[in-house]
């Protein structure tokens, strides 16, 4: 075995891993990192990119259908090789990583390809070779798919989002488990360009981490699209035999093809977490405010349990960088954002109704519907949405808000600076709001906190 003596080792070059490889390289630390996949991880190969540009391609065939409501006839013929190009060329670069990779070699990174294992408090091992970080080192392993333990499912060829970002030819129907963000986006997606579609999801409603306002809003829609969506239903078995026989509690669903997002497991397994004191059978890595897990360890991203997005992670690493430099900083989790890019968008912030009556705050509830707001009633086609704002009646200050519209990821912005800035409710209520705004519905809102 070869040991390496260098500043810091990073072990997994997603968003978080890659941006604290590049920013603690450019400081002149003598920076390794270990990458098992693609530099660059799951965001834009397998994720957030890819997704979107379907996303984006679907949300435009929607937008054309909805001439006749609005200016005339229209026609529109779906082109799947369009977007398949697209993702493949422009989003992925036929899944090569290597623009991520240059990036951070011109920095100063040193890229070392392979399953990174912790041996010992700042030692990594890769194959034959162990690295020993000075400063220490940061786990930034990311999540894979999970797959629910159903019968039979197993060996079939089913789709995850890492399959389903290489599809070329669409299927004539589709069966999706799980009715989180990443079902219910792509759920749209194949509706929208002809695929017959059934939605199945366990809990009693859609997008179940958020307000379920908001899952109900999406599934009107949703139903209006001729998405079949099934809640409250229990998948019991899988077969195949050329087509996917899915087996549920609400009966049986035969379809060319199964998208199971069901969820993420973290890539926890097999990391060595004993090695450093750390429980090797946790879901996931409990962090102090500066990241740190013990002495030179640190950890960012969907392992961490603080919020399975990119922007999470780089907030995070950017937390590290300085705390690495011994630069002062601490993480604040009481916004965190996130956006499902369903049509409407469902953006939310901080926490929702449940979560702080939980919490034991005395809460005031806002609320706006869009398509009666002036930039909804002008909107007509696709105005389906609302406003939902959670408050603090004893310190008079928004703690959540959920954003449900066709612009409801750009609206949560404003939300998302009140939450984070405790800007009192009164200030709120006393700004002027742009006319005719999807956001002059916020004004509403505030207005309607009880």
């Amino acid at each position: 075995m070869t040991t390496y003596d260098v500043d810091l080792v990073v072990v997994g070059l997603g968003p978080g891993g890659e941006y604290a490889a590049q920013k603690l390289a450019e400081e002149g630390l003598d920076v390794v990192g270990i990458e098992r996949d693609l530099v660059g991880g799951e965001c834009p190969f397998y994720g957030c990119v890819p997704s979107k540009m379907m996303i984006r391609a679907a949300n435009a065939l929607a937008e054309a259908r909805r001439v006749g409501q609005l200016a005339g006839t229209a026609s529109v013929t779906p082109a799947w090789e369009q977007v398949a190009r697209r993702i493949d060329k422009q989003a992925t670069d036929h899944w090569q990583d290597d623009s991520h990779a240059e990036r951070l070699e011109a920095a100063g990174v040193r890229i070392v390809r392979g399953e990174g294992t912790l041996t010992g408090p700042g030692t990594v091992r890769v194959g034959e070779d162990e690295y020993v970080g000075r400063r220490g080192v940061v786990l930034n392993v990311g999540t894979s798919p999970a797959v629910p333990p159903v019968e039979g499912l197993s060996g079939t060829p089913f789709w995850t989002n890492r399959e389903v970002v290489r599809v070329t030819e669409l299927p004539t129907s589709l069966a999706v488990v799980g009715g989180g963000p990443i079902g219910c986006e792509l759920a749209q997606v194949f509706a929208r360009f002809g695929t017959e579609v059934t939605l199945l999801e366990m809990a009693d409603g859609l997008l179940g981490g958020d307000e379920p306002e908001a899952g109900e809003s999406l599934a009107r829609v949703f139903a209006d699209e001729g998405i079949d969506v099934r809640t409250g239903v229990q998948v019991d078995r899988v077969e195949h035999d050329g087509d996917f026989v899915v087996h549920t509690s609400d009966g049986e669903i035969r379809v060319q093809q199964l998208l199971v997002a069901a969820g993420r497991t973290p890539n926890l397994a097999g990391l060595g977490l004993e090695t450093v004191g750390l429980d090797p059978e946790a879901d996931s890595l409990d962090v102090d405010d500066r990241q740190r897990l013990a002495d030179r360890l640190w950890a960012v991203g969907d392992i961490t349990g603080r919020g399975p997005y990119t922007h999470v992670s780089m907030y995070q690493a950017d937390v590290v960088v300085r705390d690495v430099l011994g630069r002062p900083g601490s993480a604040d989790y009481r916004a965190v954002t996130h956006v499902t890019f369903t049509d409407p968008e469902v953006g939310a912030v901080g926490l929702t109704e449940a979560q702080a009556r939980d919490a034991g705050i005395d809460v005031r509830v806002g609320r706006a519907e869009l398509p009666e707001s002036s930039r909804g009633w002008i909107h007509q086609a696709g105005a389906e949405g609302l406003l939902k704002l959670v408050a603090d009646a004893d310190r008079g200050v928004l703690v959540g808000a959920t954003s449900v519209g066709p612009s409801g990821g750009e609206v949560l912005g404003l939300l998302a600076l009140a939450v984070h800035a405790e800007v009192p409710l009164e200030r709120l209520a006393s700004m002027h709001y742009a006319y005719p705004t999807f956001h002059r519905a916020v004004d509403v809102a505030v207005s309607s906190l009880r």
